[in-house]
């Protein structure tokens, strides 16, 4: 697998961790308050944080390759 996607990943977990190191009542809080949003709610949050993700990945790696 290409070495960008994996740094790419390890930022993720990183960046994911940070918030229940640092603030672990607060994400207490928005994991029970995301529990009671409607199931198509949260797929199209995750579905536009796809896209974006994909967005962001394909201009990245069009702009490192030129």
């Amino acid at each position: 697998m290409n070495t960008s996607i994996w740094l790419s990943v390890a930022l993720v977990l990183v960046l994911e961790g940070l918030g229940p190191m640092f603030f672990p009542h607060a994400w207490r809080k928005m994991i029970l308050a995301m529990t009671q949003l409607p199931d198509g709610l949260l797929r199209r949050f995750g579905g536009g944080l796809v896209v974006a993700g994909c967005v962001i990945y394909y201009m990245l790696s069009r702009h490192l390759n030129s």
